[in-house]
């Protein structure tokens, strides 16, 4: 692969896929408007000669730009805004990240050449699911503004599949944690909880506790962006281990003093999603446990 080009390039999954592209002797260019990333944690993969530029996807002239200068042969999209309590507050700022900003990476990616265009997606464009762990086929009925958003992103993917034949394919993530996850801002609860842990502070759950979550390792994850790049499969594809931890579960896995709030409006008590079609199309298949995984984070916090 000549060349790659990966929006949010210097956050906490995209600088994981730039690690591992640049690793395996692609030319990585990561993009990122540095609201939420950071250039330190792609210090590795400048040294292997992956390139870092500096702009927001919502900017179409410096995206066209860019894309046009680079002429990256796959367009890994990994900038978006996944605050989804934000979203419900601020939905038009939402969808002007997650909707416009895919639209002008998809338009900049088809001027400039590209093959393919791999999207990063999410377990919230199915809402409330009927059947768990949830097969990709389920109904996409999201209950928030950031699932919706993340919804039409996808459909843009396929709108330019049938316009243009772009090749495109969006990963549906389940709950991802690793290292470099922020334990503020739009963290996700193991980054939350390690934090405190690292801290030495009690947590607070949210209701009971026995909401539950699939929880996958950001190298899985990683890998599967990687494959997702080589390969030819269209649509979308569940990244997820298949599996349920409770939130309880995951504070007694790390050791943390929980304190009880009250439970929040609208909360979906239940989310797994099923891997199975990324094993049988992409070969990819969740190699670390969710018990391996948080001793690794817990090592690299505390060193």
């Amino acid at each position: 692969m000549s060349s790659v080009l990966v929006t949010g390039g210097s956050g906490f999954i995209g600088s994981h896929v730039v690690d591992r592209l640049a690793a395996g002797g692609a030319q990585v260019h990561a993009v990122d408007n540095l609201s939420g990333g950071d250039v330190e944690n792609l210090a590795g993969a400048l040294e292997l000669g992956a390139q870092f530029h500096a702009a927001d996807v919502t900017d179409e002239v410096a995206i066209a730009r860019l894309t046009a200068a680079v002429r990256p042969e796959v367009v890994v999209h990994l900038a978006a805004h996944i605050d989804a309590r934000r979203s419900v507050d601020e939905p038009a700022f939402d969808a002007r990240v997650n909707v416009a900003g895919t639209a002008a990476i998809l338009e900049a990616a088809r001027r400039a050449g590209a093959r393919r265009v791999v999207l990063a997606s999410t377990a919230a464009v199915y809402g409330k699911p009927d059947r768990l762990p949830t097969p990709e086929p389920a109904m996409i009925r999201p209950l928030t503004p950031y699932g919706a958003s993340k919804g039409a992103a996808e459909s843009y993917l396929a709108l330019y599949a049938r316009l243009h034949g772009l090749s495109t394919l969006a990963l549906r993530m389940a709950n991802v944690y690793g290292p470099r996850q922020d334990p503020h801002g739009e963290a996700g609860v193991v980054a939350i909880f390690t934090g405190a842990a690292a801290e030495g502070r009690p947590v607070t759950v949210y209701g009971d506790g026995r909401q539950t979550r699939d929880y996958v390792h950001v190298d899985d994850v990683a890998t599967a962006f990687v494959m997702a790049t080589s390969s030819t499969a269209t649509g979308a594809l569940n990244i997820a281990t298949g599996r349920e931890t409770s939130v309880l579960e995951l504070a007694a896995a790390i050791g943390l003093d929980v304190l009880h709030g009250p439970s929040r409006a609208g909360e979906i008590a239940r989310s797994c999603l099923d891997p199975t079609a990324a094993g049988c199309v992409l070969g990819w298949r969740p190699r670390t446990p969710v018990s391996v995984g948080l001793d690794r984070l817990r090592a690299a916090v505390a060193a």
